[in-house]
């Protein structure tokens, strides 16, 4: 479907791109390089199915989400990312409350944990996939330290309770992987996504390629 759909427009051609999410960090990312886009939230159910592992949850919440919207508006391509952070096995979400960002701080505090980010984009009715694994250790913080961050704000709409581009890079003493994915949104695997799916970038808005990979 992917080779009828892009037959549509010659190359060169630059399509509609949707962004998936309502992350002002994604918006700012896709920004950053260049990418024109539209911005249209998905609204899938993002709770855990029963033994699911950490790697296939993010990654089925990022093909639902851009299936979610690639239903509605086949023509264009749909961006969509979602971001875990993994410590001992467990799963470390958007905190509740006050309480528990400073419990998923205390956790962290002092040790390594895994930051996974799953990006999808879709087209024609084809989604292609990948996750990013990144390790980050976090420096000692005592218990004033994190009530003090807490009461920024900056973690309640945060997995793992923190945000890297904010002032909780602060908190980050080490990063090994891509930074960008702490952040929401692998840029690099991105690409790569997008090239296969058919769409050429060349550090500005997204074309249509002059031939389709062979991938899609």
């Amino acid at each position: 479907m992917a080779t009828s759909a892009l037959a549509l427009s010659a190359p060169g051609t630059r399509p509609r791109v949707i962004l998936a999410s309502q992350s002002p960090r994604r918006r700012d990312l896709l920004a950053l390089i260049g990418i024109p886009h539209d911005v249209h939230p998905a609204d899938v159910d993002e709770s855990v199915h029963p033994d699911e592992a950490p790697v296939p949850h993010c990654e089925r919440l990022a093909r639902d989400k851009v299936h979610a919207l690639a239903v509605r508006h086949p023509e264009a391509v749909v961006i969509g990312s979602d971001t875990i952070v993994v410590i001992d096995g467990d799963i470390l979400g958007k905190p509740g409350d006050r309480s528990e960002a400073i419990a998923m701080l205390t956790r962290l505090s002092g040790r390594t944990h895994t930051v996974f980010t799953a990006v999808a984009v879709a087209h024609g009715g084809v989604t292609l996939s990948g996750v990013e694994s990144v390790s980050v250790t976090f420096r000692p913080l005592d218990a004033a330290q994190i009530a003090a961050y807490v009461d920024t704000g900056e973690p309640m709409d945060k997995a793992g309770a923190y945000g890297i581009q904010g002032f909780g890079a602060t908190n980050v003493e080490r990063i090994d992987g891509d930074y960008f994915a702490v952040m929401g949104l692998p840029l690099g695997r991105m690409v790569g996504l997008l090239r296969d799916l058919g769409f050429h970038y060349a550090f500005g808005p997204l074309t249509v390629a002059d031939s389709v990979p062979a991938s899609a």
